[in-house]
């Protein structure tokens, strides 16, 4: 009898032991959850240090933000160029209504010409652009014939670091990106959670990243 309540007190110690290591163990993972929570607005956002380039580069989105971004950085001299990309929609559904629409391309243009940039400074890159990938591959290409080449990219904050992860991936040995944000970028990395806005931005580059690392298996419906 002495030695079978001795068993089960044991085994009650030992039942102890595991709930209190799974405890601590949900513990620390909440902990880790709770900091990565907090922490990935600032991670998302990944700026260089700008230098002389060969042109600056306006990804399309947050107009006319990245465009008055671009035309401040060419007014301080790190470039003497400025290169647009060329969204494909939403101008090629309108023209399927028959209802012609001038492209983003071009009111980011009319933004940095009003903003003083000479139109000969201006380039739009070819071909029609879907999304990110294509926007750097365009790049890379019209970067080929500049042997060290370097260019600014501007996007936007919660952007930045997906297109050194796109960048590295895409076009490692084809020329060198420095990336930066728009200054007048609402995105809060400290507060992201508080606007609808800055939730869709932490969620998209999330599930963007993910496809990224994962060797881009999911593709743009074109």
């Amino acid at each position: 009898m002495r030695r079978l309540v001795t068993k089960t007190v044991h085994q009650g110690h030992k039942q102890q032991g595991r709930a209190r290591t799974w405890l601590i163990a949900a513990l620390l993972v909440l902990c880790f959850c709770g900091l990565v929570f907090l922490r990935i607005g600032h991670w998302l956002v990944r700026e260089d240090a700008l230098e002389p380039a060969t042109a600056i580069v306006v990804l399309s989105g947050a107009m006319p933000e990245r465009a008055l971004e671009a035309a401040e950085i060419y007014h301080a001299g790190y470039a003497p160029q400025v290169w647009l990309t060329e969204p494909i929609e939403p101008k090629r559904a309108m023209a399927s209504l028959g209802l012609p629409l001038d492209g983003e391309e071009e009111y980011s243009r009319r933004v940095l010409v009003k903003r003083g940039v000479p139109e000969g400074a201006i380039r739009i890159l070819k071909p029609n652009i879907v999304n990110t990938v294509d926007e750097l591959n365009a790049v890379a290409a019209a970067l080929q014939s500049v042997r060290g080449a370097r260019v600014i990219v501007v996007t936007s904050k919660a952007h930045t670091r997906r297109v050194h992860g796109l960048w590295n991936r895409l076009e490692t040995g084809r020329g060198q990106i420095i990336v930066r944000a728009a200054s007048t970028d609402s995105f809060d990395p400290s507060r992201w959670w508080r606007t609808t806005h800055d939730v869709l931005d932490v969620v998209r580059e999330v599930l963007g990243l993910c496809n990224v690392w994962a060797g881009l298996p999911l593709k743009p419906s074109r």
